[in-house]
């Protein structure tokens, strides 16, 4: 798998992330929500997944594309337009404002998730700081995140608000001076959790990558959000923005379903009443929905009849994608239907790894593989540290053809592994066995190989 084409970006101090954040601070030049109703002008909305209650179903709203409104009726702090919003700079001393929670391997090797806190002024970074890690380690404690979380790093971004707590906490008319403008009864829903995407945006560009992020609002009130790709600025790089309240034990739910969309491509399995039949002849793309009604074939039909971690068998459930009839989904339940499950099922597992290994590689070296390399060169390469369903399995080849004392091996030479002369080719090749994966062409996308030539 090739690594992804991706800028090396230094961590960076807090100096230097203050005057980045003064130069991103610039107005936007988008009118106000309010402003623009009130103009009679045509307005951008994004669709945002809802979250109404801890056990409930989510549900799809739409909100103004310049940020989140309370109410429905005018602006609250935080709208897409920055002007006169000036970052606060961190203080001296208080830490830098991008720093490594993990660190697993290079960027180019791994899924970035930036994660920042809304409310948290500067005396309370490090109050976010552990908010944020009791969060990551509550939806890394879900399956597949679990035993795959060697393939992720993780960011912290501080953003400092000028006050603490965010806006809509615990009544509608409160409203918060915030880095991100996080903002509860958006658009009239209380628990919907909208933020800022712009703000969002700038400063996880402060992060050296970020293919996915989490904005962990300082509220003990339960709530979030959920925004993919075409509901983000124009020109984000990460896949979606999940939004969460830092003092609710259920919250991290939210973070775990929305991962489920951004990298697993997985579609909602629950649906609203009165959508009635699934409209389209042709099989959904996602792998947790299908046309078909018999289970022998679904698309998921390797699983058929097993008995699953949510509790059901797997089969074919009718409902799903919104719908109420015409389309079918895995399990009776699941974290993409509703969050009083706790557990993806294993077809949303299967996609989930799939995903991982789309922007993730299990295996990396720091020697080179574009320059020819001496026969007695130590050659070192690096498996992601994985666990739980993972199983990497490490083998070396000279010119295609396996050396079989070297399999697991980690650090070896050409001259080790048999090589008398030059231009031969040393390849040294990662699969991962899990039986979490039954879809032979998934499973053919967690093989990773780096060749050298030996001059």
């Amino acid at each position: 798998m090739p690594y992804r084409a991706r800028p090396r970006i230094r961590p960076i101090c807090a100096g230097a992330a203050a005057a980045a954040l003064l130069a991103v601070a610039a107005p936007a030049g988008a009118a106000h929500a309010g402003s623009a109703r009130a103009a009679g002008l045509p307005e951008r909305t994004r669709l945002v997944e809802y979250f109404p209650g801890p056990g409930a179903e989510p549900r799809r709203v739409s909100v103004p594309g310049t940020g989140p409104v309370r109410g429905g009726t005018g602006p609250a702090h935080g709208t897409g337009d920055l002007t006169g919003r000036v970052p606060v700079a961190v203080p001296a001393g208080a830490g830098r404002a991008v720093r490594p929670l993990q660190h697993t391997g290079p960027v180019s090797g791994r899924l970035d998730l930036v994660v920042m806190g809304d409310g948290y002024t500067a005396a309370e970074q490090d109050e976010f700081a552990a908010d944020a890690e009791e969060k990551l380690d509550a939806i890394f404690g879900v399956e597949p995140y679990r035993s795959y979380r060697g393939l992720f790093n993780i960011w912290l971004v501080n953003a400092v608000s000028r006050e603490s707590g965010v806006s809509g906490d615990p009544a509608a008319d409160v409203v918060k001076d915030t880095a991100l403008g996080s903002a509860f009864y958006c658009e009239g829903l209380e628990r919907l959790l909208c933020v800022d995407t712009g703000a969002v945006t700038r400063y996880a560009a402060l992060a050296p990558a970020a293919d996915i992020v989490f904005v962990v609002a300082h509220s003990a009130k339960y709530g979030g959000a959920g925004y993919s790709t075409p509901d983000l600025p124009p020109g984000s790089p990460f896949h979606g923005v999940a939004t969460m309240s830092s003092g609710n034990e259920r919250s991290y739910l939210i973070g775990a379903h929305e991962l489920g969309h951004s990298i697993g491509r997985l579609a909602d399995e629950y649906q609203y009443p009165g959508y009635g039949p699934y409209p389209g002849p042709e099989e959904p793309a996602a792998a947790n929905l299908t046309l078909h009604r018999d289970p022998a074939e679904a698309k998921w039909h390797r699983w058929a009849g097993v008995q699953d971690p949510t509790g059901s068998v797997v089969g074919t459930y009718e409902g799903g994608g919104y719908y109420e009839t015409g389309i079918h989904r895995p399990t009776e339940t699941s974290l993409m239907r509703s969050l009083e499950s706790t557990e993806f099922n294993v077809v949303g597992r299967e996609a989930m790894i799939a995903g991982f290994y789309a922007d993730a590689d299990a295996l990396t070296s720091a020697v080179p593989t574009g320059r020819p390399v001496r026969a007695d060169r130590p050659i070192r390469v690096r498996l992601a540290p994985l666990g739980g369903l993972a199983d990497l399995r490490l083998t070396w080849s000279v010119d295609g053809r396996q050396v079989p004392w070297a399999a697991g091996v980690r650090t070896t030479t050409p001259r080790a592994l048999g090589v008398r002369g030059h231009g031969h080719r040393i390849t040294a090749t990662v699969t991962d066995g899990t039986t979490a994966l039954r879809d032979p062409a998934l499973r053919a996308r967690t093989t990773d190989a780096l060749t050298w030539t030996v001059r």
